[in-house]
């Protein structure tokens, strides 16, 4: 995380403070040097863990907690983000540094954990406002390569042989995500019904198994203040080991996506940018894992968008109930729609 080009500092809401004292005295006893004056402000980016910024005299961490609120079984598990990064720091992926994780909600109301702040540049859109071409095409080669050195490793290597259950990953995932949107669901959206049904007769019959990040994308890569290669990969919620191509998916729905936050990749003039084309992604991601080829990464796709929407979905009803970790929540309910119908219309015209 970073102040300078990172997402924005702001002032601790009241439904997301907690007592910092109390913080403090719990912290002092395990990090060095962590019993000058505390301040904590909030990163106003984001729509699900709470995360500050905590600042100790000279030095500044991350910490990231739970949403306050009835939650969704399963939902904001940050012991797993903490896990997934410690495990992977001896490994070619580009994670924080993790310090200390608390499972005791006395402390601060909820689980929480605590990581080096990165100094580095986020960019949430995708376009990368600002970067020159050569910029560009730097970052977009090294994001994409870390990518492909995270799925090149191996689970049990790094004590991850349990993190999720592979065989099945997809039919589950479908499952989980179509149980979940129906439990937030606040209008009837005819194509999340229709994908509801598609989804689970159409899976494809590989059984790839990685670890995934679940939530890859620009936004949650930053990269250096003076490189535009990626130095820490951010926001690990939704990681689990399942099949590689769901982050591939996921990322190049940028490119047939409808009305992002943030911008997207669909009407940019690729070569002026800098920035690959589709079928250029799929061929970098093959040539850092070594494939000779992707002909069905349009699922995934499909499946992305579908995911996105149950999960937007759920944001939308936090932020009626006034739990959203963003202000911004209440101004996504629309996204759901355009998401799941994005989808749809991948499914017309493709299968």
């Amino acid at each position: 995380m970073s102040e300078n080009g990172g997402p924005p500092l702001v002032t601790v809401s009241e439904a997301l403070s907690f007592d910092e004292a109390a913080l403090q005295r719990y912290l002092a006893d395990i990090l060095p040097g962590f019993d000058g004056p505390l301040t904590v402000r909030q990163f106003n980016a984001g729509q699900s863990n709470p995360t500050y910024q905590l600042a100790v005299r000279d030095r500044k961490y991350v910490l990231r907690k739970k949403p306050p609120g009835t939650l969704l079984p399963s939902a904001h598990a940050v012991d797993r983000e903490y896990r997934v990064m410690e495990a992977l720091r001896d490994t070619p992926v580009p994670v924080p540094r993790m310090l200390h994780l608390c499972r005791d909600a006395s402390i601060i109301g909820s689980d929480f954990y605590v990581m080096e702040m990165v100094e580095g540049r986020v960019f949430h859109d995708p376009s990368l406002p600002g970067l020159t071409p050569p910029d560009r095409r730097a970052f977009y080669d090294s994001f994409i390569k870390a990518l492909a050195d995270l799925h090149a490793v191996r689970p049990e290597t790094v004590g991850l042989a349990d993190f999720g259950r592979p065989q099945g990953f997809l039919s589950r995932q479908v499952q989980r995500w179509s149980k979940q949107y129906v439990a937030t669901e606040t209008e009837t959206i005819a194509a999340m019904d229709k994908l509801m049904d598609w989804l689970p007769a159409n899976l494809p019959q590989d059984d790839e198994a990685a670890i995934v990040h679940g939530d890859f994308r620009p936004g949650n890569a930053m990269a250096g203040q003076h490189s535009p290669e990626v130095i820490a990969l951010l926001d690990w919620e939704l990681c689990t080991l399942g099949h590689p191509l769901a982050d591939l998916g996921y990322v190049c729905a940028n490119y047939h996506a409808d009305q992002l936050p943030t911008g997207q990749f669909k009407g940019l003039d690729f070569t002026a940018l800098g920035i690959p084309t589709e079928q250029e992604f799929l061929d970098l991601y093959c040539h850092y894992s070594g494939r000779d080829r992707i002909s069905n990464h349009l699922f995934f796709v499909v499946f992305s968008f579908f995911r996105s929407a149950a999960i937007i979905q759920g944001v939308y009803k936090r932020g009626l109930e006034g739990n959203a970790s963003s202000r911004k929540a209440l101004s996504l309910g629309h996204l759901a729609r355009v998401r799941a119908e994005n989808a749809w219309r991948i499914v017309e015209q493709n299968f």
